[in-house]
């Protein structure tokens, strides 16, 4: 059981929950309409589409989905499915990440459907470059799993069994995290239109910095 959380992963799991979550609203906002930080939505949609024949919406909900997929394989060629630790290359995927959001920016301010592609990607590499520690599974871009997990904790503290309140009280900061990202990438959206997808580009590059400066601190034999 997990009774302490390094704080690197604390700060992390939060900051990477609201950055997913302001790339989520601004797409969902935008002209495509269509979520990139999660799956299942947007596989209900792809067969909706499927079922009525809309052969274009089919296809553009499709690409969105096998480009989330590639993030994802993008992040087990880079990092691999393996347990959060400090020394592994997280640095390099979040500089990925990074250039996919401006490059997603570039073309969602053009309204060029590859924005939404990117943007997808962008999302599977983050959502599977936090995989798990401890044993416990750490979700960044969606919160269906991780409020099961909560609710599942609550429902056993209510019947007085015992429950780790550390990993309950890390998963309602990323919920809250997530939430509070969505309204920052709403109003954002609101207010500037597509340029308020350079906030996320502007996390996601400076926590790569970060990472990358206290990389360089660690000793070559933690460096994985």
């Amino acid at each position: 059981m997990i009774t302490k959380l390094p704080l690197w992963i604390l700060i992390g799991g939060a900051v990477l929950a609201f950055n997913a979550a302001c790339v989520n609203i601004i797409a969902l906002s935008g002209f495509t309409h269509l979520s990139v930080s999660h799956v299942t939505g947007n596989v209900s949609l792809f067969s909706a589409a499927i079922a009525q024949f809309e052969w274009s919406k089919m296809f553009f909900i499709g690409a969105s989905l096998l480009s989330f997929l590639t993030g994802s394989i993008l992040s087990g060629v880079i990092i691999g499915q393996r347990s959060l630790k400090l020394g592994r290359r997280y640095g390099i995927a979040l500089f990925l990440e990074a250039g996919l959001l401006f490059c997603s920016f570039l073309l969602f301010f053009e309204h060029v459907y590859w924005g939404q592609l990117l943007a997808a990607m962008a999302c599977g590499l983050q959502n599977s470059m936090v995989a798990t520690y401890s044993g416990a599974v750490i979700r960044t871009t969606h919160l269906t799993g991780l409020t099961s997990d909560m609710g599942a904790a609550i429902g056993n503290w209510l019947a007085g069994r015992p429950i780790n309140r550390m990993m309950l009280g890390f998963q309602a900061m990323i919920w809250y995290s997530f939430c509070g990202g969505g309204v920052v990438g709403a109003y954002s959206y609101f207010k500037l239109g597509y340029k308020a997808m350079l906030i996320p580009v502007g996390i996601v590059f400076t926590a790569a910095l970060f990472y990358q400066i206290a990389l360089s601190k660690l000793p070559e034999k933690r460096k994985v």
